[in-house]
């Protein structure tokens, strides 16, 4: 009887940490073992060395690093076992990307990715070099063709296997998160599998990595592009699958199929697993954060408490002369809800001695936004001094709009290691609240209805110097996420003025974002490794 027992490893990998991961890839296929006969176990791409490891791929030790990796794992592989196992392998001088099929001690196939990706976060052709074949082996008297992540998303690779006489596709991937990613995949690899006339495999790594967050939610489609076992996203995990070869076409079991999550707690999640993720594998003891009483600020503590619990979560609140008593409130009775070591550090005494040190600077000049970015910068030293002092990261609080137009202070509010909200729009702050209120009580109700204000001046509010924020999340994302010029925003129905001065904005406030910290990624262009835009520039606002 032709069936294989698969095994999608749907594994946590740690960038740069070989031995690490090569003791997780043990263990798994130990246990595995001890499940099944002769299991099939499948890892995510680039399992050994993690993904992205960029530049690290450019040492000269990695070819070591690889090497002794696939040794441990080799000598330990004396039983039934086969292991699908991603890593970067280095030939005549050229580096690949590269699926190895393991088996008794000796790696049995190895196949070199074709499709290497250079758009958005991607960059491996500044590494890799291309494949050219397609690999099918013999696993248990089926035949296993391979492939990597972005060869799924081209026609090629699959046909390659498939006139290559592949009865089964297993293809390794690293898939960064976005919104609505799932469903993007789930009808391709459907469609790929109609076209090759097999089933098709997809295992995911899971985690987060700087600012990606991979969120696992591996999968297998029969010959027929029906999904018939999925799961979930971002948990780490080891998911079963039965493939019986005795029919055709091959019938698919085990892992039930995972319900598709909303969009809204899939986007919590990945948020959670980002914060949790970045803080664990930079070895940080806690964060801090400043905890304003405003919205971005309360939905921060909320990721943070979710990602580490409150034992590890310090909110600071430090009111000036303009902070209402209603913030004050706010903030303390969320970190009482939530638990968290809450403290109030006033910033009149710091501030008025800046003033006083700026005294004869100032001499002669009017209140601008100098007084409200030093408010900002007072803030900003003393959430740095106590990430010094007690070893927590430090949580910036700016959220996707604010850091388009450079609503945001450098060395102020900007000040910190991790920007949880970088990428998520302010309109979608909204919507989190609420979402995570449903779960439990968390952001006082009045914090979410209050129209948002920086307190930096007397009754100031945010659309006193920004379009109303659904106004310009729309126009953001046309004109960041979409590419669509300032003529093709305003053909849409919005307004020429507001279009070119935000559009304006963005561009003007590059400096500023190339100087922010980092933070999850959430939508399909991020600020960060998704738009590198030139900071000294003649471009025309209407291109």
């Amino acid at each position: 009887m032709s069936t294989l027992n698969i095994l999608m490893a749907q594994m946590n990998t740690f960038v740069g940490d070989f031995d690490g991961n090569t003791a997780k890839v043990l263990e798994v296929i130990q246990r595995a073992e001890q499940e099944r006969e002769q299991p099939v176990v499948v890892f995510p791409e680039l399992t050994l060395s993690g993904y992205p490891p960029e530049d690290l791929l450019l040492r000269p030790s990695i070819e070591v690093r690889v090497n002794q990796a696939l040794e441990k794992i080799c000598a330990a592989m004396t039983g039934a076992a086969y292991a699908i196992v991603g890593y970067p392998r280095r030939e005549g001088g050229e580096l690949f990307n590269v699926a190895g099929v393991l088996h008794r001690g000796k790696i049995v196939a190895e196949y070199r990715k074709q499709c290497l990706p250079n758009y958005q976060v991607f960059d491996e052709k500044r590494y890799f070099n291309p494949g050219t074949e397609p690999v099918v082996v013999d696993i248990a008297g089926v035949r296993v063709g391979l492939s990597i992540c972005e060869d799924i998303w081209e026609e090629e690779p699959t046909q390659h296997v498939a006139a290559a006489g592949a009865e089964l596709l297993l293809n390794i991937n690293s898939s960064p998160y976005h919104r609505g990613k799932r469903d993007e995949r789930w009808q391709l690899v459907s469609r790929r599998a109609q076209q090759g006339g097999f089933p098709i495999v997809y295992v995911n790594q899971v985690g987060g990595q700087d600012e990606l967050v991979f969120d696992g939610g591996s999968f297998a489609v029969t010959a027929g592009g029906e999904v018939a076992a999925a799961a979930p996203n971002f948990d780490e995990g080891e998911y079963w699958l039965e493939l019986d070869f005795d029919q055709r076409p091959a019938s698919l079991t085990g892992t039930q199929v995972y319900p598709p999550l909303d969009e809204l707690e899939a986007t919590w999640l990945a948020l959670v697993l980002g914060v949790r993720d970045y803080v664990n594998k930079n070895r940080f003891r806690g964060v801090v954060l400043g905890l304003s009483g405003g919205i971005d600020s309360a939905l921060t503590l909320a990721v943070a408490v979710e990602a580490l619990g409150p034992e590890r979560v310090e909110a600071v609140m430090m009111p000036f002369r303009y902070t209402s008593q209603m913030s004050v409130e706010d903030a303390a009775e969320q970190s009482d809800t939530l638990g968290v070591n809450h403290k109030v550090i006033s910033i009149e005494a710091i501030y008025e001695a800046f003033m006083d040190s700026l005294a004869e600077e100032f001499a002669g000049t009017q209140v601008d936004t100098t007084e409200e970015n030093l408010q900002a910068r007072c803030r900003g030293v003393l959430l740095m001094s106590i990430s010094n002092k007690k070893g927590y990261l430090v949580l910036t609080t700016g959220n996707k709009s604010e850091m388009a137009v450079g609503y945001s202070t450098l060395y102020g509010d900007m000040a910190g290691g991790f920007d949880v909200l970088k990428d998520v729009p302010k309109t979608l702050v909204f919507d989190l609240c609420r979402y995570r209120n449903t779960l439990g009580p968390c952001i006082p109700q009045r914090v979410i209805d209050r129209p948002p204000s920086a307190e930096l001046a007397p009754d100031q509010k945010d659309e006193d110097s920004l379009p109303p924020y659904d106004i310009l999340d729309r126009i953001l994302e046309l004109y960041v996420e979409q590419d669509y010029s300032a003529e093709a925003i305003i053909a849409t129905g919005m307004d020429r003025d507001q279009v070119n001065r935000v559009i304006r904005l963005v561009d003007l406030n590059e400096y500023k974002r190339r100087q922010a910290p980092i933070g999850v990624r959430i939508t399909r262009r991020g600020f960060g490794r998704d738009r590198r835009y030139p900071i000294t520039s003649g471009w025309k606002i209407g291109d």
